[in-house]
């Protein structure tokens, strides 16, 4: 069992939300719903890659904001593409350095791993060169980052 769990409101959406979010990332499951009398979802769990969320049909007094994101580190391009597509598809939007935000509000870095190493290259000209270059981007571009961060 994990310490802290991320718990998201939502307003009247969690199970849409839920099944979004486990069709979007790969190694992901909906563990479990909670249902009113009605049958009407109230609230639930779902995990990906063994990190479980809870969520709750809240209402309408909450929102997510920028302030709180979900980081995830990737290994390729192509995983920060697919990600990046299904999560600012149907009412999503791109920000900027990798962030996007979902059609549900929720923000996301969708960040891949070498972005940390060229940042933090010893060479203070290589790690400028690729903090300027991410400064100008929304979605992270692996190769265009390299070519920054590798010119001197």
């Amino acid at each position: 069992m994990q310490k802290i769990t991320p718990f998201l409101w939502f307003n009247d959406n969690a199970e849409e939300a839920m099944n979004f979010y486990v069709a979007t990332f790969k190694n992901a499951k909906i563990l479990h719903f909670m249902r009113l009398p009605d049958g009407k979802v109230f609230g639930g769990a779902f995990e990906i890659d063994r990190q479980e969320f809870k969520v709750l049909n809240g209402g309408p007094k909450y929102k997510f904001t920028p302030a709180i994101s979900l980081f995830v580190n990737c290994e390729t391009q192509e995983e920060v593409d697919e990600l990046w597509s299904k999560l600012i598809a149907d009412g999503g939007a791109e920000s900027m350095c990798g962030w996007l935000t979902d059609k549900y509000g929720l923000s996301w870095q969708i960040i891949p791993s070498c972005l940390g190493k060229y940042l933090g290259d010893p060479n203070p000209v290589k790690a400028k060169n690729a903090m300027q270059a991410m400064l100008q981007m929304r979605k992270i571009i692996i190769k265009d980052l390299q070519a920054a961060h590798d010119k001197e």
